[in-house]
């Protein structure tokens, strides 16, 4: 008899939201360059053994009891008994000249394809023909599998920290690590009545935030529906475009001490700086600021991940300046702001509190509503901790990761950035109808952070 795992309510509402355009899937690109040593069939060898490695292991060979019925009362995930490797791990090439641009028209169209929900949701794309002999590697995993989180801490599993580790498993043929929870014990109903005596302590704690967040005297702090409407707030359709960006750390920090802020207040004045000058080129830019949501990792440490665990926190973009100092300034104040109503609260009264804020962005799913009414707030820019280390896949060395994530109607683009050894890598996925030029987005950001550093 099959074991059920039940999806916890976030993972749930992932499923819920899957539409032919507003699919629920994220994704990684890394690319690698091979070691010098590397055969002329380096990549065949590597196929063959993942073709010998077939076994997979939760939550890589999960699949949902009722695929037709995403949203059935009874969902949950169960071991698939018949996993194909093969038809989870694909290989594609590039055509000539395999540069960037090429690579990312590729993954824009592998992106844009709906998950098969009969099978566990994931796929890995191995892909050749990149300029200099390098490969890439493009993964896709629907968000009610993993959160971003889990995803990017279970794929460094396949990756070593040498060049001569050329053994380890791939991410989906690794067990699990053991769980804390199980392996402390502990009586789970003392472990009921402590989250009941924390949803019982938090009441008074989230009702001063909510009031604080929708009250006149908010300061800084940015509320929902305060964001303007913008062209990034339209129907999308299910087509995508993906651009990258790649900067060094030292210069994002030398930002952030010199601004007297965080490496995310950078991020997002990056974000900023480059929305404000696409809008200002189209002839769209919104008088008020655009906001942004931020996903918040509200994890233990060492937690092993599974599930979804993310609180959320509203920050303005300060686009409504024209001078970069002036809306770092903006922006610095508003996640300060955004950070200290987080503050105090336990992990369960953040997890109300983010959904209680983000419960507007319902209304711009009613059939109609979108581009009508304001919405909840004009995009999400997310960060996810990465590798500090060089890291290596049989040999070859991995020179960058790049994330995507997921475009939906009223919320045409996001922004995703993943730190990986002395780099912060961006990920630009947006609706290819709605979002054009999204390839300059990128390189404004560029310009953004030399505006930042020569201001």
């Amino acid at each position: 008899m099959k074991i059920a795992k039940r999806l916890n309510p976030l993972d749930r509402t992932f499923l819920a939201a899957e539409t032919r355009e507003s699919m629920m899937h994220v994704g990684s690109l890394m690319e690698f360059t091979l070691p010098e040593d590397a055969p002329a069939d380096w990549l065949r060898g590597l196929i063959d053994e993942v073709r010998a490695q077939a076994k997979a292991y939760p939550p890589w060979n999960l699949k949902l009891r009722h695929p037709q019925l995403l949203t059935s009362p009874l969902q949950a995930w169960l071991e698939d008994d018949d996993f194909d490797v093969d038809y989870h791990v694909r290989r594609s090439a590039l055509p000539p000249p395999g540069d960037e641009r090429e690579l990312g028209i590729l993954v824009s169209r592998l992106h844009s394809h709906a998950i098969d929900f009969h099978r566990p949701p994931w796929e890995l794309h191995i892909i050749e023909g990149l300029e200099g002999g390098r490969i890439a590697l493009y993964i896709k995993v629907h968000h009610a599998l993993v959160d971003g989180y889990t995803g990017a801490k279970l794929l460094t599993r396949s990756l070593a920290k040498s060049p001569e580790d050329r053994d380890t498993p791939m991410f989906f043929a690794q067990p699990p690590p053991p769980s804390k929870i199980s392996s402390e014990g502990g009586s789970l109903m003392a472990a009921l009545l402590d989250a009941a005596r924390a949803q019982i302590g938090s009441t008074k704690v989230i009702t001063h935030a909510l009031k604080k967040t929708l009250g006149k005297q908010r300061g800084a702090l940015v509320a929902p529906m305060q964001a303007p409407k913008s062209r990034l707030n339209q129907r999308i359709s299910r087509n995508r475009r993906f651009a990258t960006q790649q900067f060094q750390l030292e210069r994002l920090r030398a930002v952030a001490k010199r601004y007297n802020g965080t490496l995310n207040d950078v991020v997002l004045a990056l974000c900023g700086g480059a929305l404000r000058q696409l809008l200002c080129e189209l002839g769209e830019l919104p008088q008020a600021p655009l906001t942004a949501m931020l996903p918040v990792n509200i994890r233990p440490k060492d937690d092993p991940g599974g599930g979804n665990a993310v609180g959320a926190i509203l920050a303005s973009l300060g686009t409504d300046t024209a001078d970069p100092i002036d809306r770092i300034a903006a922006i610095i104040a508003s996640t300060r702001e955004a950070k200290a109503q987080l503050s105090g609260m336990t992990r369960g009264a953040i997890l109300q509190y983010s959904a209680l804020l983000m419960s507007p962005l319902l209304l711009s799913q009613i059939p109609g509503a979108v581009g009508r009414i304001r919405p909840a707030f004009n995009l999400v820019i997310s960060n996810v901790p990465g590798p500090r280390e060089a890291l290596y896949f049989r040999g070859a060395r991995m020179d960058g990761c790049y994330p995507l994530s997921i475009p939906f109607h009223g919320y045409a683009l996001n922004i995703t950035v993943v730190s990986y050894l002395d780099t912060l890598n961006f990920g630009f996925i947006g609706c290819r109808d709605t979002v054009p030029h999204l390839q300059r987005l990128a390189i404004y950001s560029r310009d953004a952070l030399a505006q930042l550093e020569a201001g």
